[in-house]
């Protein structure tokens, strides 16, 4: 086998030029799959962590049928306190569970007391709401230095609302609600502080205190109609929503599990970058595939009769082909193994320089990192492709008769 290794990379040095051109036509794909997909991977995350932990939770939980009428903001589908119990003790009792944090979402109307604009509010207990939605807090401006997002008697209003009405923190407004019976409420609040948008420049999203809600929407006791949930590990997402549903279709009560994945539409340029990932990684097969079947193809017609004088000598036709077959794996090895270095080390200097861009909204900071997975699975198709691609210049030259082949020119 070593003696066969070395007839395979004695042949590939043969021709110098045709071999590096080639070798490095693999190593660019290779690079090119490890750069993009480590940046791809990179956008993706900070993309989803900007969802989850700014606004969202990792998954949510509403009573039955709230979600397909979310955009009215509907009060009468809510979990009752005894319902709201078993939630909360479902999630208690589940140790993938990091925080979770109950909601009450209303819209209503805001008052300067000379314009008036609509506003969704989302009623909250800011210390709960801190544990479940990490950087909430970092996209709310405050002027007093409070360590709570919101406090009783206040409300923080969306950038784009206090440049419509003119507010300021520190102002003085009203808050008009009608609550689930028809009845129409306000109370005085202060401006406390003011949110940018995760959604983009018209989003009208802001928060309240829960026991302002309580008291503006005139409930007798805290019908929350969402709950968000943050888990230890994102990896058991769909597991830990999966367990939830079980827990709640046990205990007979009205609830629904969403992931963040069916409640945001960023989900859907999430799977888009994953597909992009798929496309660059089967372009890089492409080009293995015609890189080796190519060179391999043009190795054999070149050395007819090098073949038919081995083959004469009485070398079997399995060993012929194992000879060509390693010839190709080793290309194809070594020009990924060439790659992977440049595209980690690409990937390394680019985390050095932390991208930043803004994404919408958004404010993204890409430190790309290659998971050890993906760049073994690249070096495992590449190798497989190489090898597979070898196989047809093989068999031919393992199938030609030595009189035939010796008599080429």
């Amino acid at each position: 086998m070593i003696h066969l290794v070395k007839i395979a990379f004695r042949n590939l040095l043969r021709y110098r030029r045709r071999t590096l051109l080639t070798s490095s036509l693999i190593a660019f794909g290779v690079v090119l799959v490890i750069v993009f997909g480590g940046l791809a991977i990179s956008f993706r995350s900070q993309m989803i962590g900007t969802i989850t932990n700014g606004s969202m939770g990792d998954l949510q939980i509403h009573a039955t049928g709230y979600v397909e009428s979310i955009d009215n903001t509907p009060l009468h589908l809510f979990l009752a306190d005894s319902q709201y119990a078993t939630v909360r003790r479902a999630l208690e009792g589940m140790g993938e569970v990091e925080a979770f944090s109950p909601r009450i979402k209303f819209g209503a109307m805001i008052s300067n007391y000379a314009q008036t604009s609509n506003i969704r509010l989302t009623a909250i207990r800011p210390d709960r709401e801190m544990r479940t939605v990490t950087d909430l807090a970092k996209r709310i401006s405050r002027t007093d230095g409070a360590p709570e997002i919101v406090q009783r008697g206040e409300v923080v209003v969306p950038a784009t609302l206090m440049k419509g009405l003119g507010l300021r923190v520190g102002d003085d407004i009203v808050l008009i609600a009608t609550n689930r019976e028809g009845s129409v409420n306000g109370i005085p609040v202060r401006v406390g502080g003011v949110i940018e948008s995760v959604v983009g420049p018209t989003g009208k999203d802001g928060y309240v205190h829960i026991d302002d809600a309580i008291n503006l929407l005139r409930m007798d006791q805290s019908e929350i109609n969402e709950v968000a949930v943050k888990l230890k590990s994102f990896d058991e997402l769909k597991t830990s929503a999966e367990t939830l549903r079980k827990s709640f279709a046990a205990s007979n009560v009205s609830a629904e599990v969403h992931t963040w994945e069916q409640l945001s539409p960023f989900a859907t340029i999430a799977r888009i970058v994953d597909l992009l990932v798929l496309v660059v990684k089967f372009i890089l097969i492409s080009i293995v595939l015609v890189s080796i079947l190519n060179i391999m193809t043009m190795s054999v017609f070149e050395r007819v009769s090098e073949i038919g004088t081995i083959a004469a000598m009485g070398t079997p036709p399995a060993r012929i082909r194992l000879m060509f077959l390693i010839e190709g794996l080793a290309m194809g090895l070594v020009s990924t193994i060439v790659g992977t270095v440049i595209g980690v080390g690409i990937i390394g200097t680019l985390r050095a320089m932390s991208i930043e861009f803004r994404f919408g909204t958004m404010d993204v900071s890409l430190v790309p990192s290659v998971p050890v997975g993906e760049v073994m699975m690249t070096v495992a198709i590449v190798t497989l492709i190489s090898l597979l691609a070898s196989v047809q210049p093989a068999s031919r030259a393992a199938s030609m008769e030595p009189v035939d082949a010796l008599g080429h020119v």
